[in-house]
């Protein structure tokens, strides 16, 4: 009990290394102390011999627990993020929407891919009795993110799906946030005890050191990241090199390119460009699915109306200095240029980051086509002015991975070559809107080629985000008494399997 106690508080939270003066000498935390205990712990949970109907009865609870503390949160959230109550009262709504919706998933049971074979002996080889399913691969890190303190973070989509799916989760805290972390992780673990599950399914750690420990440890079988391209990318090479490798997750850095044909630009380009001005300035365009980069027709007036759009939008506090720092840096190296036209650049409040947009041509882009598709985090957009079909297509195909691709064209436009052109490199293709937003649902896909995503065959958002976090297992000639209860023969929970081939629905009830 002393070891665990000095690694963990009662609310399952491991420090930072941090040094406490008691006059005589300083104790020092170790963050790979407070990591081991952690893990060990979910990992002793039993949570992955939890059922599916608990598993949703405890995700429901926790979302309960969320919206039951919404203001007090909120509150907190304002003072770390800088960003407006009324976005963070959304997304706390968003975050307990993700909840009930994988409570939903696992009751469902879809997601398990249970698949039965009877035995037949006139087959060549013979065949015996098979009954395959997915089950959960045991302790999942999660790296919550910035720009979501809630819908990515520690009660987030990571977290969810992998409570779904039976795996005990131990969340890296993001510094944007800390204190908010510590309250939410101790709301979910008194919701968890209270619903009568394991708290120890749920654990935080919180450091730099701790993140690498966490990714080392031998008992952690899959890590979810939501973060930049060379964060992710130093976290996937450490998760590769283990004795015994583990699968990393990471959502990393996209632009997600627009496209507006020249017939939309005659169509609506004053409405093109407003939503344009909306999008890529949200929140401070600290959005993974922010549009960065726009090709626009020569002479469509597309720029004009975009500057037009943007003359009353607001400065905005980034998230952190870090990332403030980054898009100063980054936003004035890309309008130092000399193959670079600044179109706008807003007045800057201290403290608060302004919008810019700047402009460039098919051949300086493809010349530089390095710097143009490096992610800028934060209220910036790069135009690409394109004189014809041909440019437009030999600009389009230099492009790499994305979450989304996006089209604006005219009603009743033919546009399936652009759609092949973008379906190359996004995970979602969106007609006449906007990339940002991503709705909740067993259709959408979050993913994408890198460097948007380290495995775009994933998603980390709608239902199929839970098979992350699962592995395949196979039982032949097995004893009745040790099959799941999902596989057993007449099916006695309901849940859609394949049966020798063919898809069988669930019994009625």
């Amino acid at each position: 009990m002393g070891e665990t106690s000095r690694a963990t508080d009662a609310a399952g939270i491991a420090p930072r290394d941090e040094r406490r003066d008691d006059g005589d000498d300083a104790i020092v935390t170790d963050p790979g102390a407070a990591v081991e205990i952690a893990v060990r712990l979910a990992a002793a949970s039993g949570f992955d011999r939890s059922s599916r109907a608990d598993r949703a009865r405890w995700l429901t609870a926790l979302a309960e627990a969320l919206e039951a503390h919404r203001d007090e949160l909120v509150e907190l959230a304002a003072e770390e993020t800088h960003l407006s109550p009324a976005r963070l009262t959304g997304e706390v709504t968003r975050t307990a929407t993700q909840l009930r919706f994988f409570a939903g998933v696992a009751l469902e049971g879809s997601y398990l891919e249970a698949t039965l074979d009877s035995p037949d002996a006139s087959l060549t080889p013979p065949r015996p009795d098979l009954r395959r399913m997915l089950r959960p691969l045991g302790v999942v890190a999660v790296f919550a993110a910035s720009n979501f303190p809630f819908a990515f973070s520690v009660l987030g989509n990571d977290t969810a799906s992998a409570l779904a799916a039976g795996c005990p989760v131990v969340v890296k805290a993001h510094p944007g946030h800390p204190r908010l972390s510590r309250r939410v992780v101790e709301i979910g673990r008194d919701a968890l005890a209270g619903a009568g599950a394991p708290a120890a399914a749920l654990a935080l750690v919180d450091g730099f050191d701790a993140g690498v420990a966490l990714v080392r440890h031998p008992l952690v079988s899959a890590v979810g990241f939501t973060g930049s391209t060379r964060g992710g990318r130093a976290l996937f090479d450490l998760a590769s090199a283990r004795p015994a490798p583990i699968p990393f997750y990471g959502e990393l850095g996209s632009i997600n390119p627009v496209v507006v044909t020249a017939a939309a630009a005659v169509a609506d380009v004053a409405g093109i460009a407003a939503g344009l001005a909306g999008s890529f300035t949200r929140d401070g365009g600290q959005y993974c699915t922010k549009p960065g980069l726009v090709f626009v027709p020569e002479g469509s007036g597309f720029e004009a109306e975009l500057v037009a759009a943007l003359v009353e939008a607001p400065s905005q506090a980034l998230l952190t200095e870090g990332i403030a720092s980054a898009f100063d840096a980054g936003s004035a190296a890309l309008a130092g240029r000399d193959d670079i036209e600044v179109v706008f650049a807003g007045g800057r409040a201290a403290d608060a980051s302004a919008p810019v947009v700047v402009a460039t041509t098919v051949a300086d882009f493809r010349a530089a086509r390095e710097a143009f598709l490096e992610e800028c985090f934060g209220p910036l957009t790069v135009l690409v002015r394109y004189a014809d079909d041909a440019a437009l297509d030999a600009a389009l195909a230099v492009l790499e991975g994305s979450l989304t691709g996006t089209i604006h064209h005219a009603p009743g436009e033919d546009v399936v070559e652009l759609t092949s052109a973008l379906a190359r490199v996004a995970g979602r293709i969106v007609y006449n809107g906007w990339p940002t937003g991503v709705a909740i649902a067993w259709a959408q896909h979050h993913g994408g080629g890198w460097p948007a995503t380290t495995a775009s065959v994933h998603t980390s958002v709608g239902a199929t985000a839970i098979r992350r976090w699962l592995t395949p297992i196979a039982y032949q000639d097995a004893p009745a008494a040790v099959l799941p209860p999902e596989l057993t023969d007449g099916n006695p929970l309901g849940i859609p399997r394949r049966e020798d081939g063919v898809l069988a629905a669930a019994p009625a009830e």
